[in-house]
């Protein structure tokens, strides 16, 4: 048990501490929030910067939960579905491979997976969730939140906001 703790810690903090530095990334780093703005618009976005900010601030919250290993399943959902949109509006078409033109879907996916399996096994014994007695046992209720809220809030947001150009959405 002592080891499956550690090794969800590991994984909790590692996958944290990616969404933390994405979430500041894009609003702090290169051409700050307005860049990302841009960025987001060009994809088809609508308002770029409504998406900015909202995938932002999903990435940095996102990341303090899973450190803390607090509301780990609803972190999880974030993950998924930042990583869904990011996955269907930008990388899906350069192919599998990151290193392609364009980059590829592989880090995405992973990040993915990687929210939904933490989703269904929980933050584990060394986190919040585990001191409040939340999401305990996680199974598929965390599984179902990472899962459905994940997928479900990347599907609506995509239906409702995103408009790629015609050539695009092949």
């Amino acid at each position: 048990m002592e080891a499956t703790s550690v090794g969800l810690l590991l994984f909790r903090f590692a996958l944290g501490v990616v969404f933390l530095a994405h979430g500041w990334n894009h609003i702090f780093g290169g051409g700050k929030i307005q860049g990302t703005s841009r960025w987001f618009a060009s994809l088809g976005m609508r308002p770029g910067a409504l998406h900015a900010w909202l995938a932002s601030l999903t990435e940095l919250a996102a990341g303090v939960l899973l450190i803390a290993g607090l509301a780990t399943p609803l972190a999880c959902a974030g993950v998924v579905g930042t990583m869904v949109v990011a996955w269907v509006a930008n990388h899906r078409r350069n192919g599998f491979f990151i290193f392609r033109p364009g980059e590829g879907y592989e880090y995405v996916m992973t990040l993915t997976f990687a929210g939904i399996g933490l989703a269904g096994m929980g933050a584990g014994d060394w986190s919040l969730d585990h001191a409040l007695g939340w999401f305990q046992p996680p199974g598929w209720w965390g599984l179902g939140i990472g899962l459905v809220g994940g997928v479900g809030g990347a599907a609506a947001l995509l239906a409702v906001f995103w408009r790629p150009r015609v050539a695009e959405r092949a």
